[in-house]
Formats: structure tokens, C-alpha cells, sequence
């Protein structure tokens, strides 16, 4: 006779099933937050917020440190991508460093647009370390790449 037998069918769990359960609940959160695409790799978290109303998509980004000059923002077939770079001078071995949580490299965000926008009216401005995009809905179906040039408020 087996164990089996003796239980009643609900309350019987095949040991390897209940291991094989925790080891992929420890891969799972061993793994959890490594990012999937190069993309999702980047140094620098870019936080965004996206609104939108009845005429465009509103894109905030909080891009501490940077300027304009430091943050590309370009729009094709869709998809809205804000890269950039952060650089931070350091003497290594000049000066003594106790602590270092300032992050610098390169970033990248892509945001997809399932709405037409009108890529002739995208706009964005720079103020005080943050990014903001405008982009408005387009009646009809149509869509075209472009690099949108960031002004300084």
C-alpha cells in the first residue's frame, strides 16, 4: 500500500511538484527586477508619469542633474523613446570617497503609443530637471518618425 491510499485525494501533494514549486518561487524572486531588454538595463531609473485627455499624451520625466542637451527625446512608428546620458566627475585617485550613491551612465526609456499622434506637433521643454512632452492625438491614422529638439523654459 502507498501513502496515497491512506489520504484522502485532496489533501495529497506530490513532494517533487511542492519542490519544484519553491525552487521556481526562488528563481522567480531571485530574478525579479533584472531587467528583460537592454532598454530596462539602464544606469539611470527614469521615473515617468503619462496623462492624457481628449487632445494629446502628456510625458513628465524627473531627469535630476541632466539639461537638454543631455537627454535625446524621439518618436517613430509609435513608440516614444527618451535616452540620455549622466556624467559624474570623480578623481579616484585624487580623493577619498566614503560613500558614492550617485548614479551616472546612460539611460533609456521607451514608451508605446497605441493612439496616432501627430509627430509634426510633439513638443518638449526642460525646466529645473524635468522633461516634459507633449503629444497630440491625430484624427486619422497616420505616423511618422522624427527627432523632437528640446527647449529650455
Amino acid at each position: 500500500m502507498s501513502l496515497r491510499s491512506f489520504m484522502p485525494a485532496s489533501r495529497y501533494e506530490d513532494p517533487f511538484m511542492t519542490m519544484q514549486r519553491a525552487l521556481q518561487r526562488t528563481f522567480d524572486d531571485a530574478f525579479r527586477g533584472i531587467p528583460a531588454t537592454p532598454l530596462e538595463a539602464a544606469a539611470i531609473p527614469v521615473r515617468l508619469d503619462v496623462k492624457e485627455d481628449d487632445k494629446a499624451f502628456h510625458v513628465t520625466a524627473d531627469l535630476p542633474g541632466l539639461t537638454e542637451k543631455d537627454v535625446e527625446v524621439t518618436f517613430d512608428d509609435g513608440i516614444l523613446t527618451i535616452r540620455g546620458q549622466k556624467k559624474i566627475e570623480r578623481d579616484e585617485k585624487k580623493d577619498t570617497w566614503h560613500i558614492t550613491e550617485r548614479s551616472s551612465g546612460s539611460f533609456a526609456r521607451q514608451l508605446s503609443l497605441a493612439t496616432a499622434i501627430d509627430s509634426s506637433g510633439i513638443a518638449a521643454t526642460f525646466e529645473k530637471g524635468v522633461l516634459s512632452i507633449s503629444l497630440p492625438k491625430m484624427p486619422q491614422e497616420q505616423a511618422s518618425a522624427r527627432k523632437i529638439e528640446i527647449k529650455s523654459s
